[in-house]
């Protein structure tokens, strides 16, 4: 088997899958595909699983740990800010919504109860 056919899904290290799971499915509104011991499968888009999982390692990682990619940034900004959700601000890259402009790419961050780093990004081009 190759890995270039082979089906990927992010993995994100939570320190407590209970307030995880409370997290990901009240606040963001994902369903559970599936649950057992290692951790809870979620599907994002068509084809794209997400795994939580528990990990004395949740929130170590400073970088982006998933990105959504979604047609409307500002819509989803607005969407997620009246769910509760708080996006990062970092100095002079993003604007007062906490959107970052490059170009063709526009993205826009939080964070999970871990400090896990979400990515919601818009493509255009």
């Amino acid at each position: 088997m190759s890995l270039l056919n082979a089906p990927l899904h992010a993995t994100i290290a939570v320190s407590d899958i209970d307030k995880a799971r409370e997290f990901y499915e009240q606040t963001l509104g994902f369903t559970p595909d599936s649950v057992n011991p290692g951790g809870v499968f979620y599907t994002a888009g068509k084809e794209t699983r997400f795994l939580l999982y528990p990990s004395g390692e949740a929130g170590t990682n400073k970088a982006t740990y998933v990105g959504f990619e979604v047609p409307d940034i500002e819509a989803e900004v607005r969407d997620l800010k009246g769910r509760g959700i708080r996006f990062e601000h970092y100095e002079g890259y993003t604007n007062d919504d906490g959107i970052a402009d490059t170009g063709p790419v526009r993205s826009a961050w939080f964070t999970d109860p871990d400090g896990n780093i979400i990515g919601v990004v818009q493509i255009s081009g």
